[in-house]
């Protein structure tokens, strides 16, 4: 069973040291983390103060494989007390086992925030290199680069099986409970797939690339295609040279989701003369498909993190095996 210290929620208390486990206590989603240095603990979360054999790693997945967010006090607002903490019943393996099983998945880990670093290291560069060049560029309309299509009501009379619809929620957060899965045809206007642009209109006004399996586009998103000539790269770079101006319009709308409407893509954006555009295709078309394929590897990697992590935990997969199934993924 798991001890818990905590909550601590004053400035002027000890700072607490690392590495140690961190799991939220209010809210639908309380998650966990593994802080690996100094932190503070606010009081919507405990650490856990973990007896000197168990592994703060292997204690981190063993939380995760635990449904944390089904304990709670019956309270209107979600939360865990530290009897539930305490209630919880864990099969804690010898230390060396606790060290293996943590290795392998913290091995998966690692790489999934390798990758993070690779994409958002060749979004900046890319972004970089795209607003040093359209200084010397000149101003174009953002519908005449690309191609803004709609989606549509595809959450309606839903399968529940199929491919995912993409609506706000998964551009921003990814697939999840309340996904919704159709197994309507669409046109290929309204079918996303790994490397397509994806620009939600209203709401949080989100531009995203898609790297997930092929989908279907929902309503209040565009899938933005570029136009004969243009490459995703100047595109991807153009949408979001102007997010922040939409995000001020769609503030201003007096309505409960703000939004843009068509003709605010008709406005000027800046972007970089034509022989810039062709100095620079080479490396840009380069790192957008390094972001993709990172992404597109991670997604992987979190897949087979969560198929070996009950199996684990349970003693149902030996480490040896698993550590040939991660082998084959990284």
């Amino acid at each position: 069973m798991f001890g818990t210290n905590g909550p601590i929620g004053y400035a002027d208390e000890a700072l607490s040291q690392g590495p140690k486990v961190i799991v939220g206590r209010k809210g639908a989603y309380r998650g966990v983390h593994l802080a690996s240095g100094p932190f503070w603990v606010i009081d919507t979360a405990y650490y856990l103060s973990l007896a000197p054999e168990i592994d703060p790693r292997w204690a981190y997945y063993a939380l995760l494989n635990s449904d944390i967010n089904n304990l709670g006090s019956g309270s209107a607002i979600p939360s865990t007390t530290r009897e539930d903490f305490y209630a919880l019943p864990v099969l804690v393996p010898g230390e060396d086992e606790q060290k293996a099983v943590a290795d392998v998945l913290s091995t998966i880990d690692d790489k999934i925030a390798a990758n993070a670093r690779v994409v958002r290291a060749a979004d900046e560069l890319s972004r970089a290199c795209f607003q040093v060049a359209a200084v010397d560029g000149h101003e174009t309309p953002l519908s005449s680069l690309a191609r803004f299509v709609n989606g549509r009501a595809y959450t309606k009379d839903a399968t529940g099986t199929g491919r995912v619809v993409v609506r706000i929620a998964e551009l921003n957060s990814g697939i999840g409970a309340s996904t919704v899965r159709n197994d309507i045809e669409v046109p290929d206007d309204n079918t996303a797939r790994p490397g397509d642009l994806l620009f939600a209109w209203s709401g949080s006004l989100t531009a995203a690339r898609w790297y997930r399996p092929e989908a279907i586009v929902n309503q209040h998103i565009f899938k933005v295609i570029p136009n004969d000539g243009m490459p995703m790269w100047l595109v991807n770079q153009a949408v979001h040279a102007k997010l922040d101006e939409f995000k001020a319009i769609a503030a201003d709308k007096a309505t409960t989701m703000g939004h843009i409407q068509r003709r605010h893509l008709d406005e000027p954006v800046r972007v970089p003369s034509e022989g810039d555009v062709k100095r620079l295709d080479e490396l840009m078309n380069g790192l957008w498909a390094a972001a993709l394929a990172a992404e597109i590897e991670s997604l992987k990697l979190a897949l087979t993190r969560d198929e070996l992590l009950p199996l684990l935990m349970s003693g149902k997969v030996r480490v040896k095996d698993s550590e040939k199934l991660a082998e084959a993924v990284l």
